[in-house]
C-alpha cells in the first residue's frame, strides 16, 4: 500500500475489515449482531465499547462508541488508543502492517456496502424469527422459572421459550455447537415486524443463568429496535429500558405502563421512538454507561420534541431494586420519580 494514502482511505480500509480488525486488536470481545462489544479502548472485557462491524442505516462501518467514557471515532482512533502511547505516524504504519496481512473484500468496497450488510442482516433476521417461532409460552417452563426467582411477574407474548437452542461457548469456539435452554425474546420495530431475537441462556439444575461467556446474546438486527410489552390500554406515556430484567422489573412494579426494552445501554441511546408518543420514562442502570447512554437518548427525543424523564435505581439496575425492597416499595419509588418530574398518575 502506497504511503501517500490519506487518513480517511485508510480508515476505510480498515471498516471494510472491521470484524478482521477486532478480532486481531481486541480478542477479548464478542461479536453481538452487528457489533463487537468490548470493555473499552485496551481491550478489557466487558460490553461499553461497541463497534459496528458492517454499514447500517446510513452509519458507517468501523465507527464506535465507548458508552462509559462518551468517546467516539473511526478505527484509526480506536488503534491509536489500543497501541497506547505511539505517535500518529506510528499508528498509520500498524494499519498499514494489517491491512498488508488481512484479507481483502472479494467484492468491490461498493458492493460490499450496499449488498453484504443487506444479505447478512437479512439472513439473521430470517433465523431469528424461525427461532423464535420454533418457541413455546414462558409460563410453567424453566424461563418462568427464572423470571420468577428474580421477583418479575410481567410477562407477555414477545417472551418465548426453547428448551434446545444452538451454542457455542465463544465466538471462536472449534467444537460443534451443543443445545442449551433459554429464553427467547422477540425483538420487533415500530410497525411490529421481527428483526431479532435476544437468547438468555439457563442453566436447567439451578433456574438461573447459564454459566457460561456472555449467556445473553441477540441474533439478527436490534439497531433502533426493543423489545415490547404492551399493558392493554392505549397511552401517550412509554417506559424504555435497558435490560430484559431491568425493564421488566420496572414493569413489575407499574404493569399500567407500556415497556420497550432496548437489551443493552448500547441500544438504549439508539432506540427510535414509535409514533403517538409523548413522554419517554428513560430506565437506565445506575451507572456511567446508563448515565450516558440516556443522555444520549433524552438529546434525539428532545430534538423530535418528546418530553423525557429519568427513572434511576436506588442500587445497580431496577431488578436489584425489586430483589431488595419488593415490588411495592419499588412502585411508591418509580412514582415519587415520576410526580416530581411532572407526570401525574394514581397510585391504584
Amino acid at each position: 500500500m502506497s504511503a501517500r494514502r490519506s487518513i480517511a482511505d485508510l480508515s476505510a480500509d480498515l471498516a471494510d475489515r472491521a470484524e478482521s480488525f477486532c478480532r486481531q486488536y481486541f480478542p477479548e470481545g464478542r461479536k453481538q449482531g452487528n457489533y463487537w462489544q468490548v470493555g473499552d479502548t485496551t481491550g478489557a472485557k466487558g460490553q461499553s465499547l461497541a463497534i459496528r462491524l458492517h454499514a447500517q442505516g446510513g452509519r458507517k462501518a468501523g465507527s464506535w462508541t465507548d458508552y462509559a467514557t462518551g468517546e467516539y471515532g473511526d478505527l484509526i482512533d480506536l488503534l491509536h488508543e489500543r497501541l497506547g502511547s505511539v505517535t500518529l505516524k506510528e499508528t498509520l504504519r500498524e494499519a498499514r502492517s494489517f491491512l498488508g496481512e488481512a484479507p481483502c473484500p472479494v467484492v468491490s468496497r461498493e458492493a460490499h456496502r450496499a449488498e453484504r450488510p443487506d444479505t447478512a442482516s437479512a439472513k439473521r433476521i430470517a433465523q431469528a424469527r424461525k427461532l423464535f417461532a420454533a418457541g413455546k409460552p414462558v409460563l410453567g417452563t424453566l424461563a418462568a422459572t427464572y423470571l420468577h426467582g428474580r421477583g418479575i411477574t410481567r410477562l407477555g407474548p414477545a417472551l418465548r421459550y426453547h428448551p434446545r437452542v444452538f451454542l457455542r461457548q465463544g465466538e471462536d469456539d472449534a467444537d460443534p455447537p451443543r443445545r442449551a435452554p433459554a429464553l427467547l425474546a422477540k425483538i420487533t420495530d415500530n410497525r411490529g415486524q421481527v428483526t431479532g431475537c435476544a437468547r438468555t441462556y439457563l442453566d436447567p439444575s439451578t433456574g438461573g443463568l447459564a454459566e457460561i461467556e456472555s449467556p445473553k446474546r441477540i441474533l439478527g438486527q436490534l439497531h433502533g429496535h426493543a423489545t415490547r410489552f404492551w399493558s392493554g390500554s392505549p397511552r401517550t406515556e412509554l417506559i424504555v429500558g435497558e435490560g430484559l430484567e431491568n425493564t421488566l422489573s420496572v414493569g413489575t412494579a407499574l404493569p399500567e405502563f407500556d415497556l420497550a426494552s432496548c437489551l443493552t445501554a448500547t441500544h438504549l441511546s439508539l432506540f427510535i421512538p414509535p409514533p403517538g408518543i409523548q413522554h419517554i420514562w428513560i430506565a437506565r442502570d445506575n451507572d456511567k454507561a446508563g448515565r450516558i447512554a440516556s443522555k444520549r437518548l433524552r438529546n434525539q427525543l428532545e430534538s423530535l420534541g418528546i418530553a423525557c424523564g429519568d427513572l434511576v435505581p436506588t442500587m445497580g439496575d431496577f431488578n436489584d431494586d425489586l430483589r431488595a425492597f419488593g415490588r411495592d416499595a419499588l412502585r411508591r419509588s418509580l412514582l415519587k420519580a415520576m410526580r416530581v418530574q411532572g407526570l401525574e398518575i394514581k397510585d391504584g
